[in-house]
Order: structure tokens, then C-alpha cells, then sequence
């Protein structure tokens, strides 16, 4: 994803990726609200949801089965579940249209930056010369370990089984057992995921070592230690493991080389909430990195990644660590559960839980403004379409309805749409190619002011 968006700034890229094959296994990963808006806005959603599945956007939290709210703020209010295999091969072909090179096989194991640039260094002795360098390299990062960085938090205190498979069992037995289980195992379900097959959760207490791969056996044991029946599991289209291991990089960016996803950032997989915090730091950090290589970029503007996503990402990692909490079959964790389930049929809790999961209640800090400042704008209707069909090119956006305004200076960076009809109830709004709102108001002085400070000086 950050390759792409370099690329539509014209900004030469290489992704180094130690595997030599594509992921083969089938896991199904979630991709919420903000994600699918992000992907809209550069015109690739429309092939994800041919080859996805779309499911409600409730229930995520602490999986409290709650529907969500009807009026949520988003053309795309639902999740879409899809196979990793097939969002890899669209975000790749996604990348290299644009022109992105990607080399498999090839492992960075050391790198050494200085005032100029970064010399990469892979397995094999090559050495790669770039100006920046950034780790999108997971929770185990060679890149976050050689910068250095600090990566605080909680490692893993309890383990959990996940995985795809065919089941034996008839639907209304495991429907009934799981029913029965659920009450005080909150780490545990079957749930459908295509004709025969069905998700699987159970805790991984004493089986195998974390180390190693699960296996089909370390299933069957625990699902008839917590169940009394493995249900007749077999055929498994994926298997893993995970922990509550929660940590949170303590910088985001020294000098050069920058950290992004799970290489900043690890946190327990409830409420789908990962692979999206990467997603979303791509599409924040690509735009600034680009601004930063084409010599266009405010001084302080790359330093805005972090002030931006490391606030967000501790708030991921807070509820994350809540909704495991309410997970616990402690009695407490569970008296607590029962009233965050009573609270959450107030439509302003459930509103506020199911923003956090999904992101878009995230709002930057951009200073003192309306509470639109520095939120995301919705996929509002206009004169030319949809807003997110013009936000295709990385581009920032003044929407003026007033007609007046004008972005002259910056016009090789920003677009101008004057459109009196744009469903807004504020006169303008200048958009960041990320689609946060980043100036609200009717003055072509503070408008200035405003594209100085997000695009840098005017052109002569």
C-alpha cells in the first residue's frame, strides 16, 4: 500500500521481501470501515468486493453481539472478510501498475544511513543505496531492532487457537454446544465461513510450543478439553496461533528510516483491528514521504506521521487490551462484560465503540476548529460524482462552495472542485490526499496559510 502511494508522487520505490513465494495459506481477513473507504479513494473497492464477502459492521467489540447503528457516517458501513492470498495479489498488482518494483527472496539484515541517504544491506552482501527506508517488516522487525527504537508493552500472557476447517459434526449439535460453551468460554466459537467449513477459536492452553506451527491434533485436544467433542475437525485451510502480546514503538521515525504496521506497533487480534492500523499508516505516511522526496514537503510535515498515528495506534492497543480483559472467565471480567453489554443498547456507547474499531472516529489533532477539523470526510455526493472518485491521484482537494476561492501555487499539488451543490454544511473544506480535513472556512488569506502549512511554499 505504501508502495502505490509513493508511486502516484512519481517517487521511485523498491519493496524488498525475504519470502520468495506469495502467502499460500488461506486466512480470511477483515477489512473495516476506514479501510474501505481508503480503498475507494483510489479505485480498488470495487475488486475487493467481488472477491470478498461483505458481513455486518457489528459485534466486533470483545465480540458483544451488537448490531451496529443504521446511520453510520460512511457510504461503506460494513466489513468485507477476504482471503489474504487475493488482498496480497491486489495491493501488489495495485503497485506495480503504478510502477513499483517488488524483489522476492531478498532479506535486509543490516543498513547504515547518513546525512544523504540509507545503504541497505541484504542477505547476500548486496548493497542497496536510497534515500529513505522504511521497516513494514512485522512485530519481529529487523529494521525497528537495528534503528534501535524501544518496543515497550506486555508480552504474551495467554495463547489462543485460531484457524479454518471442515467439520464433521451436524450444524445443530455444534450450534447447541457452542451456545453452552460460550456462557464462560469467551475465547471460544465455530462460527460458519463457507459450505462445511468453520472458523474456530479455542484457547491453547498446554498445547504445542508457541514456537512451532499448530497442528490439526493440537485442534481436536483442546476443542474436546473445552468442549468434550472436537466436533470432527479435519481438512484445515489454515492454522495459528496467537498471544496478547501488546507493544507499542516508542519512535516512528530516526532520521531517514521509518517504521510502519506491525513493525510499530502488536497488539492482540480482537476486533479485526491490525491489518487496518498498517493500511492506515501507509496511506498517512505515503503522501508526507512522497512531499519529502519531490522537495515540496513543510519542514515539519513527515514529522506529523508520528504525532498523527502513534496516538491512534495507543488507542487500538488500549481497547484491544479492554476487550481481552472481557474475554477473561473471571467472574469480575465477566460481571463487567454483562454490563458493558447492557450499556452498549444505548445507541451513543455502541456508536462510540463500533467508531473506535472501525476508525473513523479517529480525529487528528490539527488545532482548535470545528469537529470536522482533522476528521476524514465521508464519500459525499457532487456535481462530478462521488468525492472519493476524485481523490484518486494522492492529490489534496479544496471543495469550495462558495466558487470563489482559488488554490493558484499549488496546483501541481492540490485540485480545486467549486461546487455550490456538495452536500457540506460548512463553506469549504481543503482535503489532505489521505481525506482528512485539513482547513474549514471561506477566506482565501487562512486558505493560504493552510496550504503553505500541508503543501509547502507556492510554485513561482
Amino acid at each position: 500500500m505504501l508502495a502505490a502511494e509513493l508511486r502516484l508522487h512519481d517517487v521511485r520505490v523498491l519493496v524488498l521481501e525475504k519470502d520468495t513465494e506469495p502467502v499460500s495459506f488461506v486466512r480470511i481477513v477483515g477489512l473495516h470501515i476506514r479501510s474501505l473507504e481508503l480503498m475507494a479513494m483510489r479505485g480498488l473497492l470495487e475488486r475487493i468486493l467481488e472477491r470478498g464477502r461483505q458481513r455486518p459492521a457489528g459485534g466486533f467489540f470483545a465480540a458483544i453481539n451488537k448490531p451496529a447503528p443504521e446511520d453510520l457516517d460512511s457510504a461503506h458501513a460494513y466489513l468485507v472478510g477476504i482471503p489474504q492470498p487475493v488482498i496480497v495479489h491486489l495491493l501488489e498488482e495495485h503497485a506495480t501498475a503504478l510502477g513499483a518494483q517488488i524483489r522476492r527472496g531478498c532479506a535486509v539484515t543490516d543498513f547504515e544511513q547518513d546525512d544523504d541517504g540509507v545503504t541497505v544491506v541484504l542477505a547476500d552482501g548486496e548493497q542497496l543505496r536510497t534515500r529513505y527506508l522504511v521497516g513494514c517488516d512485522g512485530g519481529r522487525s529487523t529494521i525497528r531492532k537495528l534503528l534501535g527504537v524501544g518496543f515497550p508493552g506486555e508480552p504474551s500472557r495467554s495463547e489462543t487457537l485460531m484457524g479454518e476447517m471442515e467439520v464433521g459434526a451436524p450444524q445443530e449439535e455444534i450450534a447447541a454446544k457452542v451456545a453452552e460453551i460460550s456462557e464462560t468460554h469467551e475465547r471460544f466459537w465455530l462460527r460458519p465461513a463457507g459450505v462445511g467449513v468453520y472458523s474456530v477459536v479455542v484457547p491453547a492452553e498446554g498445547v504445542s510450543d508457541r514456537a512451532k506451527p499448530p497442528t490439526l491434533d493440537d485442534f481436536r485436544q483442546r476443542l474436546r478439553a473445552v468442549a468434550g467433542t472436537d466436533f470432527g475437525v479435519h481438512s484445515p485451510r489454515w492454522l495459528s496461533r496467537f498471544g496478547d502480546a501488546t507493544r507499542l514503538a516508542e519512535r516512528y521515525r530516526v532520521g531517514r528510516v521509518l517504521l510502519a504496521g506491525d513493525a510499530a506497533h502488536i497488539h492482540p487480534p480482537i476486533g479485526g483491528q491490525g491489518l487496518n492500523l498498517g493500511v492506515q499508516d501507509a496511506f498517512n505516511l505515503g503522501w508526507k514521504l512522497a512531499a519529502q522526496v519531490r522537495g515540496w514537503a513543510p519542514v515539519t510535515l513527515l514529522d506529523t506521521y508520528q504525532a498523527e498515528r502513534h496516538p491512534v495506534a495507543e488507542d487500538v492497543l488500549d481497547n484491544t487490551r479492554a476487550q481481552m480483559a472481557l474475554l477473561s472467565t473471571d467472574p469480575g471480567a465477566q460481571a463487567v462484560r454483562r454490563l458493558l453489554t447492557e450499556l452498549m443498547d444505548f445507541d451513543e456507547v455502541n456508536r462510540h465503540l463500533i467508531e473506535k474499531i472501525t476508525a473513523i472516529g479517529v480525529r487528528y489533532d490539527f488545532g482548535a476548529g470545528p469537529d470536522l477539523l482533522g476528521r476524514r470526510l465521508r464519500d459525499i455526493d457532487l456535481k462530478q460524482g462521488h468525492l472519493y472518485g476524485l481523490l484518486r491521484r494522492g492529490r489534496g482537494l479544496l471543495l469550495d462552495r462558495t466558487e470563489r476561492l482559488t488554490v493558484d501555487g499549488w496546483s501541481d499539488r492540490v485540485d480545486h472542485l467549486a461546487d455550490r451543490s456538495a452536500a457540506l454544511d460548512v463553506p469549504c473544506v481543503l482535503l489532505r490526499p489521505d481525506g482528512h480535513v485539513a482547513w474549514i472556512g471561506d477566506d482565501q488569506q487562512d486558505l493560504d496559510d493552510h496550504l503553505s502549512r500541508w503543501f509547502g511554499e507556492p510554485a513561482n
